[in-house]
């Protein structure tokens, strides 16, 4: 069973790359690969990896991921130059940045503040005002009726 699984992880590692010849000969740099290709995103698609798309730019960006690598860059320098080229929106999972905090904390504050104001009005309103002589005068004339 595990001699099966380990045949067909190979193969779908193989029928990864549209052409063999885009793969890289070594191995471990082609493993290295295809992990970035899962982290960064097709720019043509948005919600898919580069490793799952099939549009002409997703194959840009494999090659010149592959060619990176092939260069012996690290992973991260990879995704330093990627973003450099293409902005942080490249990746999948972006770095934490105090402006992406901000960003996705935003909407959460603006509904806590909101609630606080609206809390803080009802409590505000008193309930026993006075009313006036010709408010109680014309309570009188309703409650006759």
């Amino acid at each position: 069973m595990k001699r099966a699984l380990a045949i067909l992880g190979a193969v779908l590692c193989l029928a990864a790359a549209s052409d063999p010849a885009d793969r890289l000969p070594d191995p471990a740099q082609e493993a290295r690969a295809r992990e970035l290709f899962r982290e960064v995103r097709c720019l043509v698609c948005q919600n898919e990896s580069i490793d799952d798309s099939n549009a002409e730019l997703a194959g840009d960006l494999r090659r010149l991921v592959r060619d990176e690598i092939k260069a012996g860059k690290t992973d991260n320098q990879v995704r330093d130059h990627l973003t450099d080229r293409y902005g942080e929106f490249v990746l999948l999972k972006p770095a934490f940045s105090w402006g992406n905090a901000a960003l996705w904390g935003a909407p959460f504050l603006v509904v806590i503040l909101g609630l606080l104001l609206l809390f803080r009005s009802f409590r505000n309103r008193s309930a026993d005002e006075e009313l006036s002589p010709d408010e109680a005068k014309r309570l009188d004339g309703l409650s006759d009726d």
